[in-house]
C-alpha cells in the first residue's frame, strides 16, 4: 500500500495583517518536521502541496532538512485543491446573522490575538452554521463545494499516484478535516471538533491502494513533543 502524509502548514501570522505567512515558530515547527521525517528514513515519491504561502513554506522549510540528510527530493507539485477554505469570507457572510446574539463579536473577531478563547468559540459558531447548510449566501463557498474540491484534488492525486509510494501533502486543517470527512464518513459537526485539535505541523498518514484510501493516524506531533518544548505546540 502507499502512503499520504498529511502534513499541516506551521503556525501562521495570526492577528497580523497578513495571516498567510509563517511565524518564526511555524518556521522551526516545519524544520524539526523535516528532520524528523528524515530521522524516521521516509523516502518521499512526491511531494504536493495547495498554492497558500504558508503550506508552500511549510514544504520548503521541511523538504529542505530531507535534503540536508542526503535525500534525493521530489519536485513540489502544487494544486488549490488542498488550499484552506476562505475563513475571512465565512466570517463576513454570517457574522450579520449572529451579532444580534453576539453583540461583542465584531470587536472580538477584529482582535482575535487578545481575545483567543473568545474567538475561537464565536468561529465554532459560525463554522457551525456554515456546515449545517441552513445559511448559505450566493457569494460564499458552500462547505459541500468545499469538499467537492478537495475530493477533486484527491482523486487527481491517486490518478498519478504509483503503487506503493510515500507522497507528502502539506495542506491545511479545513482540507484535512475534509479528507476525514469523506474517508471515515464521520459527520462534518464531528470532522470539525477534530479540526481543533489539529496541531501545527502534525502528521497525519492516509494509506491507499488504487482508488481505496483508509485513516492510519491522525495528528501526530511526536516531533514537537520530544523537544519538550511547549510553546511549539500550537494550533493556528
Amino acid at each position: 500500500m502507499g502512503s499520504i502524509y498529511l502534513i499541516r502548514h506551521g503556525q501562521a501570522s495570526f492577528g497580523a495583517d497578513d495571516y498567510d505567512v509563517l511565524s518564526p515558530i511555524g518556521i522551526r515547527q516545519a524544520e524539526v518536521l523535516g528532520a524528523h521525517l528524515a530521522q524516521l528514513g521516509i523516502r518521499l515519491d512526491r511531494c504536493l502541496s495547495g498554492s497558500l504561502r504558508r503550506q508552500q513554506h511549510t514544504a520548503s522549510a521541511a523538504l529542505a532538512q530531507l535534503s540536508g540528510a542526503g535525500q534525493s527530493i521530489p519536485p513540489l507539485e502544487i494544486d488549490a485543491a488542498f488550499n484552506e477554505f476562505d475563513a475571512d469570507a465565512v466570517i463576513r457572510a454570517l457574522l450579520p446573522g449572529l451579532l444580534p446574539e453576539e453583540p461583542e463579536a465584531l470587536h472580538i473577531l477584529r482582535n482575535g490575538a487578545q481575545n483567543r478563547g473568545e474567538f475561537q468559540r464565536l468561529f465554532a459558531r459560525l463554522i457551525g452554521r456554515w456546515i449545517s447548510g441552513e445559511y448559505e449566501q450566493p457569494e460564499l463557498q458552500s462547505w459541500p463545494q468545499y469538499v467537492a474540491q478537495v475530493q477533486g484534488g484527491l482523486a487527481r492525486l491517486l490518478e498519478r499516484a504509483g503503487r506503493g509510494q510515500n507522497i507528502a501533502l502539506f495542506t491545511s486543517g479545513g482540507t484535512i478535516t475534509a479528507l476525514l470527512h469523506l474517508i471515515t464518513g464521520v459527520p462534518a459537526a464531528k470532522a470539525f471538533e477534530l479540526n481543533w485539535q489539529i496541531v501545527n505541523t502534525s502528521l497525519s498518514c492516509l494509506k491507499f491502494r488504487g482508488t481505496q484510501v483508509s485513516l492510519a493516524s491522525f495528528n501526530s506531533q511526536t516531533h514537537l513533543q520530544l523537544l519538550k518544548a511547549p510553546e511549539l505546540i500550537t494550533f493556528r
